[in-house]
C-alpha cells in the first residue's frame, strides 16, 4: 500500500511539473509589449501604458512569464534588437513580477 501511494505521488508530481518552463499563451500576442519596452528603454517620463502587456502575463507564475517573454524577445516578435536579460527584467518589473533566481532564457 505504501509503495502504491509513493508511486502515485511520484506520477502526479511529474505530471504537474511537465508544464513548468513552457509558455501557456501564444507568444505572438506579446507583441503588445513592444510599446511598453520601447518607452522604458527610452526612459520617457511618466508611466508607460502597461495594461495590454501585463494583462497577458497576469496570473502566470514568474517562471512562466519569464519563459513567455524570452520567447517573444528571442523570436524578435517585439520588433527591436534587445539585451535579453535587461529587457526581460524591465518588462517583468513593470508588470510587478520578478525574474526567477538564476533564470536564463532557454
Amino acid at each position: 500500500m505504501a509503495l502504491f501511494l509513493a508511486l502515485n505521488l511520484l506520477f502526479f508530481s511529474l505530471a504537474s511539473a511537465c508544464n513548468s518552463g513552457k509558455c501557456p499563451i501564444d507568444a505572438l500576442k506579446l507583441g503588445v509589449c513592444a510599446d511598453v519596452l520601447g518607452n522604458l528603454l527610452k526612459l520617457k517620463v511618466g508611466n508607460p501604458p502597461v495594461q495590454p502587456c501585463c494583462s497577458l502575463i497576469n496570473g502566470l507564475v514568474d517562471l512562466e512569464a519569464a519563459v513567455c517573454l524570452c520567447t517573444a524577445i528571442k523570436a524578435n516578435i517585439l520588433g527591436i534588437n534587445l539585451n535579453i536579460p535587461l529587457s526581460l527584467s524591465l518588462l517583468l518589473n513593470v508588470c510587478k513580477q520578478k525574474v526567477p533566481s538564476g533564470f536564463q532564457c532557454p
